[in-house]
């Protein structure tokens, strides 16, 4: 199998990495990481001219790419300069569920998504769901006027720039019952939804989402009533491949720091990357990433299957190796930097922040591998 990307990719790549080394710098990206609305609006419109958006979509859903390696291309240019926009929330998660489950009217909010004008946001995570796509509290009940929704959503990205929530509820069966889950699209400023915000720990803002009798139309129903667990873990799937990218980015950004602080840093008239112990703990972590890599590759060309055990258990393997390996890295990178690693100044900590943070988004390095041994059971 070829792995090395196509010449529309490589363009793709080489543009991006060098809009966000020019355009998005560090400082640049702390003023809009910690701003009050926590992204930039010119910076999202200019994604979407240079085509960031639109290669995370197929040629029918309006984009020019969609595939698993052009998600791995875009994450890993926006790893490598930590930035804070939607693309996950809106194109990946959002775009993703539209493009799998709606119908014709619904796959027009697809071009809005593409040019920048929609942000949507994911309201599916809860306080007690613990990654587990299937934990929903949210009820969805029939009206007269179409459903009527109630519940709370947790840590929902960019909840308050959003212009369009999809909302996963329950409409049958128990909180953790497969069958009985449905998507609901509820456009901002509905009555009865309402959206606390706060800053995420490593940039840009997350929000606490209430549904207080929120009235949608019967159209506001995603797929079919009670059977949207497949469009999520559709959804989740490509987001997790995404985190697996950007966590690639970073790490390459943080390796090549650590690097560059051996080789110019004196001890005893020496640079302290001459040190043997030093040099092996730094080739522990260039193995390590490359193992990544190869992780998220295995998943980039799976993802796009149709055996599904093999594709989940490919992205479950890539999630669980970017935990781990994210968090090694991160660790190595501030201890080789010294007292110095660990300053507010320096890019390199809010890297390895990052790549932490990465670890507990749609499910952590024990819940991934604990799902990779259930997947094989299930394969045996």
């Amino acid at each position: 199998m070829n792995f090395e990307h196509t010449e529309d990719r490589r363009m793709l790549a080489d543009t991006l990495n060098r809009y966000i080394a020019e355009k998005y710098g560090f400082d640049a990206r702390n003023r809009i990481a910690q701003s009050p609305e926590g992204y930039s609006q010119p910076q999202w419109q200019q994604f979407a001219e240079l085509g960031a958006i639109g290669a995370l979509f197929s040629e029918a859903d309006g984009g020019y790419g969609g595939a698993g390696f052009d998600i791995a291309v875009v994450f890993e240019a926006l790893g490598r300069g930590l930035v804070v926009e939607p693309l996950l929330g809106s194109a990946v998660l959002v775009g993703s569920a539209i493009s799998h489950a709606g119908n014709e009217q619904q796959r027009t909010w697809l071009n809005k998504l593409i040019d920048g004008s929609t942000i949507g946001a994911f309201a599916h995570g809860e306080a007690d769901s613990v990654y587990s796509l299937q934990q929903v509290a949210t009820t969805a009940r029939r009206s007269d006027n179409g459903w009527v929704l109630n519940g709370t959503k947790a840590v929902v990205a960019q909840g308050e720039a959003a212009t369009l929530f999809l909302v996963s509820a329950r409409t049958a069966g128990g909180e953790a019952d497969a069958q009985g889950l449905s998507l609901f699209l509820v456009p901002a400023g509905t009555p009865g939804l309402k959206v606390s915000g706060q800053a995420a720990i490593d940039g840009g803002r997350v929000a606490t989402v209430v549904l207080d009798n929120v009235t949608v139309p019967a159209d506001a129903l995603l797929g079919a009533e009670g059977q949207a667990l497949a469009t999520l873990e559709h959804a989740v799937g490509r987001g997790v491949l995404a985190l697996c990218a950007e966590s690639l980015g970073a790490m390459d950004v943080a390796r090549q720091a650590t690097l560059e602080y051996l080789q110019t840093r004196k001890q005893f008239g020496v640079p302290i990357g001459s040190f043997q112990a030093l040099q092996h703990r730094m080739a522990d972590v260039l193995l390590e990433i490359e193992q990544a890599r190869s992780a998220v590759i295995n998943a980039a060309a799976a993802i796009d299957g149709d055996d599904r055990i093999a594709r989940e258990k490919a992205l479950s393997a890539a999630k669980f190796t970017i935990g781990r390996v994210g968090t090694l890295v991160a660790e190595e990178a501030v201890q080789l930097h010294g007292g110095i690693g660990m300053t507010w100044e320096l890019p390199l900590s809010h890297y390895a922040k990052r790549l932490v943070m990465i670890d507990h988004q749609l499910g952590d390095e024990d819940f991934h591998l604990e799902r990779y041994i259930a997947l094989g059971k299930v394969a045996a």
